[in-house]
Parts: C-alpha cells; sequence; structure tokens
C-alpha cells in the first residue's frame, strides 16, 4: 500500500514540512509543542542533516516519514551520545493514513536501517504526557531509560530504548539525562 525510500535531493523540504505539522497537530492540541509541530524548513532541513530520513509515499502523496541517526555526538543528552546507538526522531504519519500500520512499517524501516549500520540499541525521545505514545513505543520493546527535559520545552520528556541485539548483562546504564547541562 505505501512505498518507503530514502529522500532525494528533488524532494520538497517544503512538502516534508507541511506533512510534519499536519501530523503533530493532534499534539500541538495537547500542549505538547515539539519542534515538528511548527518548525521552518530551514529547521526540517537541520534536522535530517546527516540522517537516514525516509519518506513513505501513497501513490503520490507524501504518507509519511521517520529520520534515523547514528549517534548524536553533539547532543546535549548523554544516551543519544552512545556511540553503539541510533536515534530515531520525526516519525510522522498524515492525519489521513493514521491507522493504516504505516507507522509501524516507518520504525521497521529506521530499526532495520540501525541495525544494518551495527547499532546495538535504538533511542527516542518523547513526551512523558503523550501516554498513548509512549504505550505504542513499548508495545514495540522499547522501555523508558532516562527522564528528559529539554531547556527550549515546557514539558518532560523521556528518554526510551530497544535493544536491537542482546547486550551483555553487564551493559552500563545511566539513570539520568539533562539536555540543559
Amino acid at each position: 500500500m505505501f512505498t518507503l525510500r530514502p529522500l532525494t535531493e528533488t524532494d520538497s523540504i517544503e512538502q516534508l514540512t507541511d506533512l510534519l505539522h499536519r501530523a503533530y497537530a493532534q499534539l500541538a492540541a495537547m500542549g505538547l509543542r515539539y519542534t515538528a509541530v511548527n518548525q521552518s524548513p530551514d529547521v526540517t532541513r537541520r534536522r535530517i542533516q546527516g540522517g537516514h530520513c525516509l519518506l513513505a509515499w501513497r501513490q503520490k502523496q507524501l504518507a509519511g516519514t521517520v529520520t534515523v541517526h547514528r549517534a548524536r555526538l553533539n547532543s546535549p543528552c548523554l544516551q543519544f551520545r552512545q556511540p553503539d546507538g541510533a536515534v530515531l526522531s520525526q516519525l510522522a504519519v498524515a492525519p489521513e493514513w493514521q491507522g493504516h500500520g504505516l507507522g509501524e512499517q516507518l520504525l521497521d524501516a529506521a530499526e532495520n536501517w540501525a541495525r544494518s549500520q551495527g547499532c546495538a540499541a535504538i533511542r527516542l525521545d518523547t513526551a512523558q504526557d503523550a501516554v498513548h505514545l509512549v504505550r505504542r513505543y513499548q508495545r514495540r520493546g522499547y522501555r523508558v531509560e532516562a527522564p528528559l527535559q529539554w531547556p527550549d520545552k515546557a514539558y518532560r520528556s523521556v528518554v526510551m530504548i530497544k535493544s536491537l541485539e542482546t547486550l551483555p548483562p553487564s551493559a552500563a546504564r545511566n539513570d539520568s539525562c539533562s539536555a540543559t547541562s
């Protein structure tokens, strides 16, 4: 039903930004002002830079997207800097295609890409109060790893992690993340 492919130079960043705005509108209505709620095309371009951005198409209609990066070495969040990990962001499905399994396809593709890059884990962050999203990720095998407070957000977030391979029992765990330091 959907065709997934990497973003190309000929794809419209403006169209991608519009998709993000529409997909995140429900979260904005909940008072959760994720960056994707109203980011500019320049911010969209910056957020996908250096990552693997996938687009989902239904015929000629942009229906969804996700971006996954290798470790974000300059991130203020310690968990996102872990060298054996990947970071998932900007998962979005157009409102008219929500509930059709596209989000799961995009997550599968992002996780598979991270595995192909040799990543042992994949992380993401989401608003703590977006309980429906936290539960959705938990059903996929993600667990809350640490609390997170982005300096430009009024709400608290959580970092969630999913193992992409079996980690040894001695693997270190850091129980906090501060994006303000």
